[in-house]
């Protein structure tokens, strides 16, 4: 879970034209929303990467699509704290790329940020992975997308106590 959650926390940290500020803090609502309105576009993503190498059998082969389209669900209501967190995490760009984003409307910006997230999944996952991701994401299938969320964002938030944090880029603001 802790990989997932470092890789989704990465994926969307690496976006194209966004500096980082010093580690800012996400309040747990706000790590949360951020993971899921990420994870359909992280599972259509990790399905393409992994189908060549996953058995035909494989949750993801059979099921990904369903999953990304089920957790999809809520993803409009997601989307406010989504952005907060998504700028938050960004930072300001001295070249005002930020600025653009920020000014992009949320329909502009929700697109390219669902296009980068599954393209930089599906590029980024190393297949040796694949076999172990596929059981994991078949393990949290059941839940509601947010409770996967959540409890994403509670992994991201342990490490980020312990002093062993899944990411170098943001942190769980403490409660």
């Amino acid at each position: 879970m802790r990989k997932i959650a470092t890789f989704l926390v990465g994926t969307l940290i690496a976006l194209p034209g966004i500096a980082h500020a010093a580690q800012p803090c996400l309040t747990p609502a706000e790590a949360s929303s951020l993971a899921a309105y990420a994870l359909p576009a992280a599972i259509t993503g990790t399905t393409k990467r992994c189908a060549a190498t996953l058995a035909p059998t494989a949750y993801l082969r059979k099921s990904g699509a369903e999953l990304a389209t089920r957790y999809s669900a809520r993803k409009a209501q997601n989307w406010p704290q989504a952005r907060a967190a998504f700028f938050k995490i960004g930072g300001t760009k001295q070249n005002g790329s930020s600025d653009l984003l920020n000014q992009l409307p949320d329909p502009s910006l929700q697109q390219m940020l669902d296009a980068i997230i599954e393209g930089m999944v599906a590029q980024e996952i190393p297949t040796a992975k694949c076999g172990e991701i596929d059981r994991i994401v078949g393990l949290l299938a059941p839940l509601p997308a947010q409770n996967t969320a959540d409890l994403i964002a509670v992994v991201v938030g342990l490490g980020s106590k312990t002093g062993k944090a899944a990411t170098d880029k943001f942190a769980i603001c403490k409660s």
